[in-house]
């Protein structure tokens, strides 16, 4: 056998939705069967859905899930099926990837490099695998391991390759996206298959779950480390391509350091070598199939999927048919109804702009028009009054203290209490329009405009934000210019912008991004250029808003460092630098 045909199956499962999942894959197995292929493989855990969290101290959801991989199993067929799934030995659990032949499960392989870092937790549920396979087809070798696995020069690969003699090596994977990890985990790759003058398939999830999103854009990488095939990227897609198993051999014969390399490299029980049947059918009996090499999208582009894929994924699998959002005529709101309707459709957005005595004309104005040209639901609903009955009820208590932000954040509170009583009644879901500035330095306010079941741009800097309020308006000129051209101010006293209380947004951003991000000090961060006194207000007010953003509602992951999951600090904490 010189040509093995693989078909990576990048689909969208569903936490716990076993049977959906399974019906899912069941059907991509029909569509690879009828390309001819050989081989096909699903992501990482795609059986139970990723990532389970909890749901894997529980035994009978491990049980429910080996039930579902039985399905697969049973529909399996001819092809051999690469798996991902919850491998259990009656004492522990194991991050496993089925090998699927001849109708029945031939080998679990154990994920060996568990990551415990980020948002990733997997010490907390699996055991380790020791043990590193190689499947043999007639004369050609195939290697399988897990998402992590191969990000170690000296991990299963190298084994699988050197000791194993594997002609192609197979990554299931659930890798969650933040903007431009693709380069990142592309270069990886490419010197992955380079090092090891191997071929390499590469299978990544796809589709959203809570904070995290999940890109796609599969591979297939040649054995001298050149992209063949790319998959889509944030959509469901089959990739197939061929891999020449004697074009491996020849590329290996011209290569004395892996030759030197081998001589050294020690077989020991790590590698486990699994004779199978000859898989290879005659090229005569193969159909013709269309190499694809989606072109990659640029970092707006694809952060503007990753949103419109997290809040719709968010939605559907939670059971939300309709959002609601407070649009207040400035940038944040704007960009969260665009995406929105993208998302779910413009006949499922419901907008309200909910004026006060210090909103300008302007901002009413451009919020019609916005919600005009997204074909919205738009309703006006004035709270002026409510908020006078406010002032007039906390006079008493606040006799003789002057308006400060208190009467500010009443107003938001208004609005928030509104959004929410439209979501109760009509069955939907408030989404926020904060975006990761704010959240940063506690510039929202807690139960006001940080209200609602999903905060869409809680990872997104305002400086990003314009950004993709531009990039919406080179597709289509939905936004009204003056929005994004205007002072940003949330209209809650007079004349009031942002830049009243904060730095101006670049600068705001850098410092941010280094000391979120980067872990960045003070003092390391006033040697970049900044000056030390806005430093340390960025530094104080980021430290003292802990409590606020711990009861934020979820929102996408976009940066390499999102708050959650990825940067967990504690509220009670009395060290800041």
């Amino acid at each position: 056998m010189s040509t093995i045909r693989i078909a990576l199956a990048q689909i969208n499962p569903t936490v716990g939705n076993f049977n959906g999942n399974v019906d899912l894959m069941l059907d991509y197995l029909d569509r690879a069967r009828a390309t001819g292929a050989d081989i096909v493989a699903f992501p990482e855990l795609a059986i139970p859905g990723y990532p389970p969290e909890d749901l894997l101290l529980k035994p009978h959801f491990v049980r429910e899930n080996l039930r579902a991989l039985d399905r697969i199993i049973e529909a399996a067929g001819h092809l051999v099926v690469i798996v991902g799934f919850i491998d259990s030995d009656g004492s522990d659990i194991y991050n496993a990837a089925g090998v699927i032949a001849d109708g029945k499960l031939i080998h679990a392989y154990h994920k060996a490099f568990l990551p415990n870092y980020g948002v990733f937790d997997e010490e907390r549920y699996f055991q380790a695998g020791r043990s590193y396979p190689v499947f043999a087809f007639g004369n050609a070798r195939v290697g399988v391991n897990i998402c992590e696995d191969i990000w170690y020069p000296g991990g299963p690969t190298k084994v699988q390759t050197l000791a194993g003699d594997a002609h192609l090596i197979v990554n299931i994977s659930a890798s969650p996206y933040h903007a431009n990890k693709r380069y990142d985990r592309e270069r990886m790759l490419c010197t992955r298959a380079e090092d090891n003058a191997v071929a390499l398939a590469y299978c990544n999830l796809f589709g959203g779950q809570d904070e995290l999103v999940f890109d796609g854009n599969s591979l297939v990488i040649d054995e001298g480390g050149h992209i063949v095939a790319r998959g889509r990227a944030f959509e469901e897609d089959l990739l197939i391509a061929d891999i020449n198993s004697e074009r491996v051999f020849a590329e290996r014969l011209r290569d004395p350091r892996r030759r030197r390399e081998k001589i050294r490299q020690i077989r020991d029980e790590s590698l486990t070598v699994i004779e199978l049947d000859d898989i290879s059918k005659p090229a005569s009996e193969r159909p013709a199939i269309t190499v694809n090499h989606y072109e990659s999208l640029d970092e707006s582009a694809e952060v503007y999927r990753a949103l419109v894929i997290g809040l719709r994924d968010y939605m559907r699998k939670n059971g939300f048919d309709k959002v609601f959002i407070g649009l207040s005529g400035g940038i944040d709101s704007a960009l969260t109804a665009v995406i929105a309707a993208d998302a779910i459709g413009p006949e499922n957005v419901n907008a309200a702009f909910m004026p006060t005595r210090y909103s300008s004309a302007e901002s009413e104005r451009d919020a019609k028009q916005l919600a005009e040209n997204l074909s919205i639901h738009y309703q006006v609903i004035g709270i002026d009054e409510t908020f006078e009955q406010y002032l007039k009820m906390l006079a008493p208590p606040f006799d003789g203290l002057k308006e400060d932000v208190t009467e500010e954040n009443i107003q938001a509170r208004i609005r928030g209490n509104i959004l929410m009583a439209l979501s109760n009644k009509f069955r939907g879901l408030v989404v926020s329009t904060g975006n990761k500035s704010e959240m940063s330095v506690g510039y929202a306010t807690l139960y006001g405009d940080m209200a609602g079941g999903f905060a869409l741009l809680k990872d997104v800097p305002k400086t990003l934000v314009y950004d993709l309020a531009e990039y919406v308006n080179r597709r289509s000129a939905v936004i009204p210019q003056y929005i994004i051209t205007r002072p940003p101010s949330a209209e809650l006293k007079p004349d009031q912008t942002d830049q009243d209380t904060l730095p101006p947004y670049p600068v705001l951003d850098e410092i941010l991004e280094s000391y979120i991000e980067k872990d960045m000090s003070f003092e390391a961060i006033v040697e970049l250029g900044f000056p030390p006194e806005t430093v340390r207000w960025v530094i104080n007010r980021v430290d003292a808003a802990e409590y606020k953003r711990r009861q934020s509602p979820p929102g996408v992951k976009i940066t390499p460092r999102a708050f959650g999951r990825d940067r967990r600090m504690p509220i009670t904490n009395k060290y800041h630098n």
